[in-house]
């Protein structure tokens, strides 16, 4: 048996890129021609520990061991079809881990300013017309909230009663509107839960 024999088998990720777009994003709906180019221009297997380069198509979200994640391509196509980034939007994302999300969104808006969800709590400046938040919370901080501009738009995962949904917000009497979409899995962004209280 030579060594060539022995190696393991070679993954085609062009191959796998363009599975994930007819099996897992057409299916569902996102044919959006600008959110399928991103997504098959982008490498999922570029933004994952090595050891998890082999499943970095699979459709579902990947914890990462040092912490962070990248969550399931569905989640990723849906929040860029419900965020219709515009040549003109500066955003600001809240990056999960992977810099998945701000390499998708990089070439559609005029700027992108990445922050950890950590970071989304300190001092922030200036406002957004676009907030994409790369996982699911039970709750935005007033900093994150007030970077909002006055007609922006902010697409997040919500966690309510222990579900997740994708969600579109907007500028609403003070806080936050929601306009809540597809039920799907989406990782907490644990910093972003709501305080925990007694009971009796």
């Amino acid at each position: 048996m030579t060594l060539a024999e022995t190696r393991p088998p070679q993954t085609d990720f062009a191959a796998a890129r363009r599975a994930m777009i007819d099996s897992q994003l057409r299916t569902s709906g996102i044919n959006e021609a600008f959110v399928l180019e991103r997504m098959n221009a982008v490498p999922r297997e570029d933004h994952v520990p090595d050891s998890a380069r082999g499943v970095a198509y699979m459709d579902r979200a990947i914890a990462f061991d040092e912490g962070g994640h990248i969550a399931a391509p569905l989640f990723y196509g849906m929040m860029l079809r419900e965020a219709q980034p515009g040549p003109d939007d500066a955003a600001l994302v809240v990056d999960g881990g992977s810099g998945y999300l701000p390499a998708l969104l990089e070439p559609l808006v005029a700027s992108v300013k990445t922050v950890t969800p950590e970071g989304a709590q300190g001092t922030l400046r200036g406002t957004y017309p676009l907030i994409l938040v790369d996982g699911a919370v039970e709750v935005l901080p007033a900093t994150l909230t007030r970077r909002l501009a006055e007609d922006g738009r902010i697409v997040t995962g919500l966690i309510e009663n222990g579900v997740t949904r994708l969600a579109v917000g907007r500028p609403a009497g003070g806080g936050i509107g929601w306009l809540r979409l597809a039920e799907m899995g989406i990782p907490r962004l644990a910093v972003f839960d709501a305080p925990k209280r007694w009971s009796f």
